[in-house]
């Protein structure tokens, strides 16, 4: 994990480098709001809050590539100790307190102000790492493009590993951009 946060600041700073004359890179600092749809210990861990990093290379074409790290905390809980299919009790609770993600794919921007993401990669939950997906409407507060707000659906794939379900929610999301 510290190779991958490591290589991610060197990839900033790089970038930040190269990008001072053409400014090449718009990166946002993300808040968000996470709300869970579906998952089978959804009672202990219903809503999340957390911040994050979306970094877009800009470009002349409508499609731009995209790379985004978010870290989420699940502070409510209902204190139930929910059972493994087979009755066992889990070792970890089954639970999410906490989500890294680490996304990377596209953003294609119909208009000046409109943008549409489909990005995919890890998700570090509970220690372990599963694949997620995030398609995104966002938009732009203004034309200097300063403030973006999105909304956003994630879904972690296989995250109970014994029943294969799913874990999935909605992100409500406001970001300012640094550079």
């Amino acid at each position: 994990m510290q190779k991958v946060i490591t290589t991610l600041i060197l990839f900033f700073i790089v970038t930040q480098t190269f990008a001072q004359h053409q400014r090449m890179l718009s990166t946002y600092l993300l808040t968000q709001y996470n709300k869970t749809l579906y998952d089978r210990t959804i009672g202990n861990n219903p809503w999340g809050v957390g911040f994050g990093l979306q970094s877009i290379l800009n470009s002349k074409s409508k499609f731009k590539p995209t790379i985004e790290l978010t870290g989420d905390i699940y502070l409510e809980d209902d204190k139930v100790l929910r059972l493994n299919p087979d009755g066992s009790t889990p070792t970890n609770y089954n639970d999410v307190r906490g989500m890294v993600n680490l996304f990377i794919g596209t953003s294609f921007n119909p208009t000046r102000s409109v943008y549409l993401s489909f990005i995919a990669g890890p998700s570090f939950i509970s220690g372990q790492t599963m694949l997620g997906i995030k398609p995104s409407f966002g938009f732009y507060f203004s034309k200097s493009q300063k403030w973006t707000g999105k909304i956003s659906y994630i879904n972690i794939f296989d995250r109970e590993k014994t029943t294969k379900e799913d874990f999935g929610s909605v992100s409500l999301g406001v970001g300012l951009k640094l550079f």
